[in-house]
């Protein structure tokens, strides 16, 4: 569930939503991936989404930038 939460907050929406609303077809190795997060220590797995949120921003902050 800790997993979960911290998908919706990368995706700007609440765990109720995503659970509720839409289905998230994810692929294989993305799942073995978000597996493996999980079973990292709580330290560990807020430095991975730290990198993932600093790694999104950056994103969209060029998309916004672009148009």
């Amino acid at each position: 569930m800790e997993v979960a939460s911290k998908i919706a907050d990368v995706l700007e929406s609440s765990l109720e939503f995503l659970l509720d609303k839409i289905i998230v077809d994810l692929d294989k190795k993305t799942l073995m991936r978000l597996q493996d997060i999980e079973k990292l220590n709580e330290a560990e797995r807020a430095h991975v989404f730290e990198k993932v949120d600093v790694f999104l921003r950056n994103r969209k902050t060029k998309k916004a930038y672009s148009e």
